[in-house]
């Protein structure tokens, strides 16, 4: 084995999770930490940059762009006629502040099962989630680990969402959105319980202890004695704002399911995708068209943010390019291809790994399964298997301090530190979709 690209590999992925956690811009960080992968690997710098890298990254620029337009458009006409806030609003009301957290988790995961962008889930479900919390008097620092609980776990992984990563297996492995069959949902429906309990307990055993509510700002003004307790614990006033009626804001998204796990049975998911977005985009446009005041400006920042979120991600694609092409590289996969047990283990392992490497779930799966597919197909496993397995493995460690979303929740949404804030996320996004992932391997294996 190649120990010096081995050790190159691993250094790199250190440094982009270094960069990353101190705000380096994510483009700039991959770039740097792909320079160190080139010259430990003993590639050609100008090769494995100018070729190599963007390879990747346009490759995968390429092939979702549109995925990536429509679902920020359809997220930002969500967020802008206020159906998001009305949906959480309702949650919110249903729920009260007993159940704070389940309540913060079910809004989000229903606005990203029906397919609006997460980080428009997350600004639009943080102000519900921080009224919650300060009602029931409950840390602060948990929001963001119910927020990314909701929205990327089981919701991005189950049988028939609409969220790429569980599109992309479908161009491999020639399945539809909803493969895998009842052991997906099992799964699925484990994370959703297994993960709320635990965060439920979390939260509960910190209020015991005397954690009470207290916003990163507050935390700050305390510590410097800049204001008094009066005034750091003072709600702040809610002010009334007219809503679309609940019913009309979740038609959008349940079109956008029902269209996707329909029309996907006849043709390419991600062409059912596509459609299913735009008929979201029309619907949500014309039904609350009155709460809309710029159609034109809400396509255009959605746009923006496409591209804001795609080039992001086809960094580390790019980086991730550069890994595949060291011999360390090669190395690795044949050890997880060649590894005792299960076919499905290695191929769930590879994943996992690949998307730890990238801090990118879809961005994992763009490199490992045009690489992993062909060896695993060859051996005749079921394709809906494979499919599950790949989308639940893109859910385990990809969400490392370094993932773009957890960065963008804990410090730009919800203003926390990752000291603070991500050891409940990393049991929520890491460990339990890690073991059911096991879990998975063994069902699928067994039936």
């Amino acid at each position: 084995m190649d120990f010096i690209g081995m050790l190159g590999l691993l250094a790199s992925l250190v440094l982009l999770i270094y960069l990353t956690m101190k705000g380096i811009n994510i483009i700039i960080a991959a770039l740097l930490s792909s320079i160190v992968i080139a010259v430990s690997g003993g590639m050609n710098l100008e090769t494995a940059i100018t070729e190599d890298y963007m390879d990747g990254f346009t490759g995968y620029f390429a092939s979702w762009f549109l995925v990536f337009l429509l679902g920020a458009i359809f997220g930002k006409i969500m967020q802008e006629t206020k159906s998001a806030e009305s949906i959480a609003q309702w949650i919110k009301r249903t729920f009260g502040a007993k159940r704070a957290v389940f309540a913060v988790v079910t809004a989000a995961a229903i606005m990203t099962y029906g397919g609006v962008s997460l980080f428009v889930v997350g600004f639009a479900v943080y102000p519900i989630a921080v009224s919650l919390f300060r009602t029931a008097d409950l840390p602060h620092r948990f929001i963001p680990a119910a927020l990314v609980f909701g929205s990327i776990s089981f919701t991005m992984t189950a049988p028939g969402s609409p969220e790429i990563q569980n599109i992309i297996p479908t161009d491999f492995f020639e399945t539809t959105p909803t493969a895998g069959g009842f052991i997906g949902v099992l799964i699925a429906l484990l994370i959703m319980t297994s993960g709320g309990l635990w965060l439920g307990r979390m939260v509960k055993k910190a209020s015991a202890s005397g954690e009470t509510f207290m916003h990163p700002s507050e935390v700050a003004a305390a510590k410097n004695e800049m204001a008094s307790a009066a005034e750091a614990t003072t709600p702040e006033p809610e002010i009334a704002v007219d809503l679309p009626n609940v019913i009309i804001s979740v038609l959008p998204l349940v079109s956008v399911i029902v269209l996707l796990n329909i029309i996907g049975q006849f043709m390419n998911p991600t062409t059912a995708l596509l459609i299913a977005l735009t008929v979201g985009i029309i619907l949500a446009s014309t039904t609350m068209k009155a709460f809309l005041t710029e159609f034109w400006g809400a396509m255009a920042k959605g746009t923006q943010n496409a591209l804001i979120a795609l080039a992001n991600t086809c960094a580390v694609v790019g980086f991730g390019s550069v890994a595949a092409k060291i011999s360390a590289f090669d190395s690795l996969v044949e050890g997880l291809v060649n590894m005792p047990g299960p076919p499905l283990l290695g191929l769930a392992i590879g994943v996992t790994v690949v998307c730890g490497i990238t801090g990118s779930a879809s961005g994992g799966l763009g490199i490992a399964l045009p690489i992993l597919s062909p060896i695993y197909m060859a051996q005749g496993l079921d394709p809906g298997s494979m499919h599950r397995i790949s989308a639940l493995a893109s859910g385990g460690i990809d969400s490392l301090p370094h993932n773009g979303y957890v960065v963008t929740t804990v410090r730009a949404i919800c203003g926390e530190t990752h000291k603070r804030a991500y050891k409940p996320i990393f049991m929520l996004s890491v460990v339990i979709p890690l073991t059911a992932m096991f879990l998975a391997v063994i069902l699928y294996s067994i039936f």
